[in-house]
């Protein structure tokens, strides 16, 4: 992690940040920025993902292959709605010449970088290893 999270600064004032900043390990010279989890977010996030991890789980129950394959698809959107909710910003990365935003990265972007930013935002939310694959 690049910058320290919440501080104490002078005067006793504590200081948060909306999100930490992290180099990335997959390219180097790029840093993103995760959303830190408050309590509206949570919610927020919750909302986005609850209806299709029901369908999800009903899909991967049943035995028709089509069904595996919509399961996967929704699977797709849940993380896809992880990042359009957790990634804030990107820097030192560019896509088809022009600078990264997080839904360029979503849309164009490398899938190692992608997926690292995915464990990470996962891993701001408190999720563990398990949780983190669903």
């Amino acid at each position: 992690m690049s910058h320290s999270a919440n501080q104490q600064t002078e005067g006793g004032v504590f200081s948060h940040t909306s999100g930490p900043w992290f180099d990335s390990q997959e390219c180097p010279g790029v840093r993103y920025q995760v959303a830190r989890v408050s309590v509206a977010r949570r919610i927020e996030l919750a909302r986005k993902i609850r209806d299709i991890g029901r369908k999800i789980e009903f899909l991967e129950a049943g035995k028709d292959p089509r069904e595996k394959i919509e399961a996967a698809v929704l699977e797709a959107e849940v993380e896809q709605a992880y990042l359009e909710w957790g990634l804030l910003e990107l820097e030192g990365l560019s896509i088809d010449g022009e600078a990264a935003t997080p839904q360029l990265l979503i849309q164009r972007g490398p899938l190692t970088l992608t997926n690292e930013i995915l464990g990470r935002i996962k891993a701001e939310c408190g999720l563990n290893e398990q949780e983190r694959k669903n």
